[in-house]
């Protein structure tokens, strides 16, 4: 019989369509899953994934327990962790999934070339995304920089593996091997404890991803297409924190959208298109491993931006005086979460209204959004700055008003996360601020007092940004 077999869990939290766990399983081997808490890798995880991870690990040991298998959890360098543990499990290889951080892929190629050097097998595999980053070239051998191509590209090779089985069962090594507890390592202890709604909404592990994946299926994707820009609609998958740690893999979604027959045909395009714009962003990350700190487009690092401190912390707390914006801003405070649609318009804003930094805002969604991903997360902020790939246009200025009337007409949206507005009529909750005095007083709003006044007028501060980027142009 084959040496017990070390699996190295890192951003795939879960037992099904595990292509490591599975290859650390073939000849009958003991595996000894691990996960280890590194200070390189993934980077240092925000504080709203700190408490995803958190109890996620606490279900997947729970699993690995009932399979046979303890989970063993270790703190500190990958290769040192990794090394201690063959020596304590006399394990010959390390299994792992790949992952696409920028720092993930060089922390793997040294753990991979120092074990080698020991004689250790080590064996990766793919399942993050549906393909490899490097998969796609263009006819000139280049990467994609258009979504579409990429897209089109996508769709003609079209193979994404079939899902595989959860094991049902695992064989752990005879000698007990030492464990940290996850309730030492502390990792979520931010104060003022601003995820304690989360439980309300949320459901980490692998069994919360596949009772989200049914739900959408079931009872949402219907009605994708039309409304999945609505935020007063309960229109989106929600699945994104379980794809960001890999608590569900993306070709399990992929087969389950194109298996369902009653999914029409323009719902499960749509959808597709933005799972597959998933691996576009990492496509562009594997290609611009300084995507999250350098504009793709160089003209941009000449523009000038603000440097406006009080501007930031009052879009940070959603007090700009624009309700779609303000209520995006607490929605991401309350749950770790923002509509998609209104992270465009909370982005645009900060970028374009405000004339701060894409990189500021890239950082405190990273920093509170339970589904942060290196990848989608700096592509999508510079797609909206005008600096990325396949990038919006910059004179693309969206209005917050005009959005809020088209996105959230009855203003239920606006009602939902900013309840000082909660009496306002629909015709003036997007904007308060042109409201008549009488209306005002009827609704209970005092503007600069229960509500704040606008932090810019918007007309103004389009032609400012317009003039900015017009200094860049050439």
């Amino acid at each position: 019989m084959a040496k017990p077999a070390i699996y190295w869990i890192r951003n795939d939290l879960r037992l099904s369509d595990n292509r490591a766990l599975a290859a650390a399983l073939e000849d009958g081997r003991a595996v000894v899953p691990v996960y280890i808490r590194e200070d390189n890798g993934n980077g240092p995880l925000g504080a709203a994934q700190a408490w995803w991870l958190e109890r996620s690990l606490e279900k997947l040991a729970s699993r690995y327990d009932e399979l046979g298998a303890p989970l063993v959890l270790r703190s500190g360098d990958p290769l040192n962790v990794l090394r201690a543990m063959i020596e304590e499990s006399e394990a010959e290889a390390v299994f792992w999934n790949r992952r696409y951080s920028t720092e993930g892929i060089r922390a793997d190629k040294a753990v991979k070339a120092a074990l080698g050097e020991d004689g250790i097998t080590v064996r990766s595999f793919a399942g993050q995304i549906l393909h490899e980053p490097s998969n796609f070239k263009t006819k000139s051998g280049g990467p994609y920089k258009v979504y579409t191509p990429f897209w089109k590209a996508f769709s003609a090779d079209q193979h994404v593996p079939d899902p595989i089985d959860a094991p049902k069962s695992l064989e752990g090594v005879a000698k007990k091997i030492k464990s940290e507890k996850l309730k030492d390592w502390k990792l979520y202890e931010a104060r003022p404890d601003w995820a304690a709604g989360f439980s309300d909404i949320w459901q980490p592990g692998e069994d919360g991803a596949i009772a989200r994946l049914n739900h959408f299926v079931a009872d949402v994707v219907q009605d994708y297409a039309a409304k999945r820009d609505r935020p007063d609609r309960q229109a989106t998958s929600m699945l994104s924190p379980h794809l960001a740690l890999g608590e569900i893999s993306p070709a399990t979604i992929w087969h389950r959208i194109n298996g369902t027959q009653s999914i029409s045909a323009e719902n499960r395009k749509k959808f597709l298109q933005e799972l597959v714009w998933r691996d576009f962003c990492h496509h562009l990350l594997f290609h611009a491993p300084d995507l999250a700190e350098k504009n793709w487009n160089g003209r941009f690092d000449d523009f000038a931006w603000k440097d406006d401190e009080e501007a930031f912390a009052a879009w940070t707390r959603g007090e700009t005086g624009y309700p779609i914006v303000d209520a995006g801003m607490r929605q991401l405070w309350r749950e770790g979460y923002m509509h998609n649609r209104v992270r465009m318009i909370a982005a645009s804003f900060l970028i374009k209204d405000l004339m701060i930094d894409w990189r500021h805002g890239e950082k405190w969604f990273r920093d509170t959004l339970v589904d942060a991903d290196p990848a989608s997360n700096a592509a999508n902020w510079q797609w909206v700055a005008g600096s990325g790939a396949d990038a919006a246009p910059f004179f693309r200025i969206f209005n917050p008003v005009l959005q809020g009337e088209k996105f959230d007409p009855a203003g239920d949206y606006v009602r939902a996360y900013v309840p000082e507005l909660k009496d306002m009529p629909k015709k003036h909750i997007h904007a308060p601020f042109d409201a008549p005095d009488d209306v005002l007083s009827q609704a209970g709003v005092t503007l600069g007092e229960t509500y704040p006044k606008p932090l810019v007028d918007h007309k103004a501060a389009r032609k400012r940004a317009l003039s900015a980027f017009e200094a860049i142009k050439e």
